[in-house]
């Protein structure tokens, strides 16, 4: 059983206990997750079953969200799991004020990840820094935020902000909630967290747990095919005797590829043959004196190697 899973993950649930449920429920070990959740949020986890598990690394890296940002207080954790620091009301806030401050979360910015996250300083985890009282610097990183749009706001003593981002990988949204309080002098929380799309897979197609065990049950479980995961690539269609020496690990001569575009070097290629079966995933590479056409990974069913190093 080889393909991708739309699965759409309950609140309570960590990344890692939905994979866990998915082996027990398919009744198999290899099993991966792309784009970790955090347990109290819900919403898109793309999970890779089998072979496809080589194949995460490509998926696309945007995702997008439906975020509750509560100002007027800010926890040890940036979201409402955690221990209140400080809360003050917020009643005179405007929303003018916060469009405003907005507009600096905009584009590529520089944030940094909550304490409580599963980034890693010195090979420790900062979730178990944190627990053990261990206060350590967090170095900012560079994150891309395509887009904020206000849905609703709820003025009060606590104001409620509702937003819909759409960011690149490695964006906190946590992060975003805490530093907009900042700016606004107010303190800020994540209060409620919802993904929307993840990796090119959306919100209204996915399947909730219990969706996957009646589909097991009932012998209807049909995976997301690879090509069609990973249709955001470049694809190359491969003659057969050519695709024979590929999925043995051999390097192809760009000369020898009917190549009708230029491709970058080093961009992931998905490659078929011309009767739709995929083969994996290639990329082009200077070797001696001219291009090749290098596995990365092989996919093909009964190649020689399931993956080579490029």
């Amino acid at each position: 059983m080889d393909g991708f899973l739309n699965l759409l993950k309950p609140t309570g649930f960590t990344s890692h206990d939905c994979v866990a449920k998915v082996r027990r429920s398919l009744k198999t070990k290899r099993v991966g997750h792309a784009g970790t959740l955090d347990p109290a949020a819900t919403g898109v986890l793309p999970i890779a079953i089998g072979r496809a598990t080589r194949l995460l690394q490509f998926l696309p890296g945007e995702k997008s969200y439906r975020a509750l940002i509560r100002l007027g207080m800010t926890t040890t954790t940036d979201d409402l799991e955690g221990d209140i620091v400080s809360q003050h009301s917020a009643s005179q806030l405007a929303l003018d004020k916060v469009k405003l401050a907005l507009q600096a979360f905009h584009g590529t910015i520089q944030q940094v990840p909550p304490h409580f996250s599963a980034v890693q300083v010195g090979g420790k985890r900062l979730y178990d820094l944190a627990r053990a009282g261990q206060a350590v610097d967090v170095e900012p990183r560079t994150v891309e935020v395509h887009q904020i749009t206000i849905l609703d706001w709820r003025s009060g003593d606590f104001p409620d902000l509702e937003l819909a981002i759409t960011c690149g990988a490695g964006t906190y949204i946590r992060a975003i909630a805490r530093d907009l309080g900042v700016a606004l002098q107010t303190g800020g929380t994540l209060a409620s967290l919802l993904r929307t799309a993840s990796s090119g897979f959306q919100l209204a197609d996915s399947m909730t747990l219990e969706d996957l065990a009646l589909a097991m049950e009932q012998d209807t479980l049909r995976l997301i095919a690879p090509e069609v995961a990973l249709s955001q690539l470049q694809d190359m269609v491969l003659p057969e005797a050519i695709a024979r020496r590929w999925c043995l690990g051999q390097r192809i001569a760009w000369s020898d590829l009917n190549v009708q575009t230029e491709i970058p070097a080093a961009t992931p290629i998905r490659l078929h043959l011309a009767s739709g079966q995929f083969l994996g995933i290639g990329q082009r590479q200077f070797r001696n004196d001219g291009y090749v056409l290098a596995p990365s990974v092989v996919y093909a069913p009964g190649a020689a190697t399931d993956s080579t190093g490029v």
